[in-house]
């Protein structure tokens, strides 16, 4: 008699576990995802693209595999790993870079990026304030230390030159806003830390 009861038990837990397999695949969709490594600011193709199934999730907002033709022609925001489902965030017009947006290449040392960083990974920029010889004089009436404070400007990383400048330096291209691309570029010799964010930018 325990036999035949554990042997019921097993047919329960069985048909309760296909059950839930059953619900589960029943909630997935056909989505886009990336099928070979795509550059920032590169077209789609139909070979950079393929449908894969997902579940859904009101959270998470993914291209169905069925828009795929809207997609073929556009181009990449950040750089795209094999894999990656596409999102709405990541495929920009056809023209490169996206309205309100510049491409800027800084050098940096060690210690003033993290080791690791690779391309489509979010960064902050600090920018320290400029300063010696064509410098802007601070306001009579602002503090030293609000002169002083670095400026703090969200980018995405597009690429990393570890061959570098030739001296030391690596080069690391950004995509930042417009607007910040006149304060990044007055940045002093050294005055450009880079420190990489959550990938929602916190």
């Amino acid at each position: 008699m325990p036999f035949v009861a554990l042997g019921g038990l097993l047919v329960i837990v069985c048909v309760l576990a296909y059950a839930y397999g059953a619900v589960a695949l029943g909630n997935r969709v056909q989505v886009l995802a990336v099928a070979r490594a795509v550059a920032a600011g590169q077209a789609f193709t139909a070979a950079d693209l393929r449908p894969v199934s997902a579940a859904q999730d009101a959270s998470v907002q993914l291209i169905p595999a069925a828009q795929a033709p809207q997609v073929i022609g556009r181009t990449a925001v950040v750089p795209l790993l094999p894999g990656t489902l596409l999102t709405p965030g990541v495929v920009g017009d056809a023209a490169f870079p996206p309205a309100g947006k510049v491409t800027a290449s800084v050098a940096v040392k060690p210690g003033q990026y993290p080791q690791g960083l690779a391309a489509g990974a979010r960064v902050s920029v600090y920018v320290a304030a400029p300063t010696g010889v064509g410098a802007q004089p601070a306001p009579a009436a602002s503090s030293t230390p609000a002169s002083s404070t670095p400026a703090r400007l969200p980018a995405v990383v597009l690429a990393v030159d570890l061959a570098g400048d030739g001296q030391g330096a690596t080069v690391i291209t950004l995509l930042l806003d417009a607007s910040d691309a006149g304060r990044l570029a007055g940045a002093p010799a050294g005055g450009v830390v880079l420190m990489q964010t959550a990938p929602d930018g916190s």
